[in-house]
């Protein structure tokens, strides 16, 4: 019965990569929490995923308004460049 609820590392990762974007079952979330107990690398990879998206999602609201975009000149420019080679 327990088999069952066995994750390897590689698989708690992955399940650890899915629940970051919501795209994880209640199952592997239940399985993933089972596999920290006996394991706290994947508990701390999971810890540092964590706060580098909250990271990177508080640096990515700050520069939504500015718009990252090459002026005409420079995509021309870079055109001319990709043709040439």
């Amino acid at each position: 019965m327990f088999k069952n609820l066995r994750l390897t590392c590689d698989e708690a990762t992955m399940i650890c990569d899915k629940s970051q974007y919501g795209a994880s079952t209640l199952l592997n979330g239940l399985k993933l929490n089972i596999h920290f107990i006996g394991c706290k690398k994947c508990f701390l990879y999971t810890k540092q995923n964590v706060k580098l998206t909250d990271l990177y999602k508080g640096y990515s609201h700050s520069c939504k308004g500015e718009k990252h975009t090459l002026s005409l000149e420079e995509k021309e420019v870079l055109k001319k460049l990709l043709l040439k080679s």
